[in-house]
């Protein structure tokens, strides 16, 4: 139950009968033969349990490729070998969308392959290719690159370069959604490259050099008014210059991740969700964004990183569509300004997940609060919140991440019960 808990499922009564064929199917795999006409959709559920369980081997994948499929998902390919990868692109010619994560067993000649069979992909997505060459990266561009529509690459440490890059670009024009993290050897010059794509509306970056400033403000200036999402993680020195740049120039985003940043002020936050042409996001991103100081925990007099004004711009300006709200470790926002955006009389009907994780704020009244204001809640994330104590947890929502609770907690129906008891806390909380 814990486990599944922590999976953010907190759903009562009996399991529905896919769930348990799903488990069923997983438990006895090395029985089955085949799958039949399986849906794609319950498929790739199928293929994520299997990754999980880890029992994705070169015995259980063919169960997984049919010559009628136009994608494969396996997101635990680390079993695989690379005749099993060459198999995935003989047995499913027409594969428009790949996905292979761990896949460590990659090399130039499954990509070679990949190149020869697969003439229709559309989506290509590996995590921790390393075998792959610098010469095989620039091949596939070169050859695949006119159809491309999606490219999500993750941990590539010996090899992507940021002539890679520059080769993705011109020959990838129809590309509108591009994931890079974690890829070692690419840099300010990559980033700059990126900014040319005429087609991008999606773009999520996570590197480990040094970007300038400058470069950032480039790229959202030439790609901002197109992106529908905007993923900035570990950009560490970008300052409030790149949030204004945001705001000046991003007009259409649903989604906006900046995090780990310790340099833009709470002031440069509220200036972004005041007066924002944007429409109210529904997915935001700012976690770890704080001042980093030992020795002065409460940070400077200028709020560094989400605190307080920006946290309250942020839900005045995008609370009524917000569906996934992460927040951990913004731990300059203050106890009021959670009181005074979770107090019962706003609602906040679109959101389903909050992460408030390292917020030490946040105690017994702001928990009720949120219950309380996010009436479609399905998971709350608390850890290291210990002035949590006893809490009332509505059904079907799953609270996670307060062990000096556990012992105390109960859960009611939906219902009169439920604010009675809301109530009870926030009166001992305040």
């Amino acid at each position: 139950m814990e486990s599944d808990r922590l999976d953010g499922m907190a759903i009562g009564g009996a399991k529905s009968l896919v769930q348990l064929c799903i488990q069923r199917v997983a438990k006895y795999h090395e029985d089955i033969e085949e799958l039949g006409d399986m849906p794609a959709p319950l498929l790739e559920r199928l293929s994520e349990i299997f990754s999980k369980k880890r029992v994705m081997k070169s015995k259980t994948l063919p169960l997984f490729l049919r010559p009628d499929l136009d994608s494969v998902v396996v997101h635990d390919a680390a079993y695989l070998e690379a005749d099993d990868y060459k198999q995935i692109f003989a047995v499913v010619p027409n594969i428009k969308k790949i996905v292979l994560s761990n896949a460590c067993q990659v090399k130039d000649e499954v990509i070679d392959y990949m190149l020869e069979k697969c003439r229709k992909l559309k989506h290509l997505q590996l995590y921790a290719a390393n075998l792959v060459t610098n010469d095989m990266w620039h091949r596939c561009f070169r050859e695949a690159g006119s159809k491309l529509e999606v490219v999500k690459l993750k941990w590539l440490d010996a090899a992507f370069e940021d002539a890679v890059v520059r080769d993705l670009v011109a020959y990838c024009p129809s590309l509108e959604r591009l994931k890079l993290k974690l890829c070692r050897r690419i840099g300010d010059d990559a980033v700059r490259a990126i900014s040319d794509l005429p087609q991008l509306k999606h773009v999520s970056l996570q590197l480990n050099k040094e970007v300038s400033t400058s470069t950032l403000i480039t790229l959202i200036e030439k790609r901002g008014p197109g992106l529908r999402t905007l993923s900035l993680e570990k950009f560490l020195d970008a300052d409030d210059e790149v949030l204004q740049a945001i705001h000046d120039n991003c007009n259409q985003l649903s989604k906006l991740r900046f995090s780990q940043n310790d340099t833009a002020t709470d002031a440069a936050y509220a200036t972004l969700f005041t007066d924002w042409s944007n429409p109210p996001l529904t997915y935001v991103d700012f976690n770890s964004t704080r001042d980093v100081d030992n020795n002065n925990p409460t940070g400077p007099e200028e709020a560094i990183g989400m605190a307080s004004t920006g946290f309250k711009a942020l839900m005045t300006h995008s609370g009524a569509a917000l569906k996934h709200l992460d927040i951990a470790s913004c731990r300059h926002i203050e106890l009021t300004a959670f009181i005074d955006t979770f107090n019962g009389s706003q609602t906040y009907p679109a959101l389903e997940y909050i992460n408030v994780s390292f917020c030490n704020r946040v105690d017994t009244s702001v928990v009720a609060g949120i219950f309380k204001s996010c009436p479609n809640l399905k998971r709350l994330v608390a850890f290291g919140c210990f002035d949590v104590q006893d809490v009332v947890v509505p059904r079907n929502i799953a609270l996670i991440g307060v062990p000096r609770a556990q012992d105390a907690i109960e859960q009611f129906g939906v219902g009169i019960e439920v604010d009675e008891a809301i109530g009870r806390m926030v009166n001992v909380g305040a």
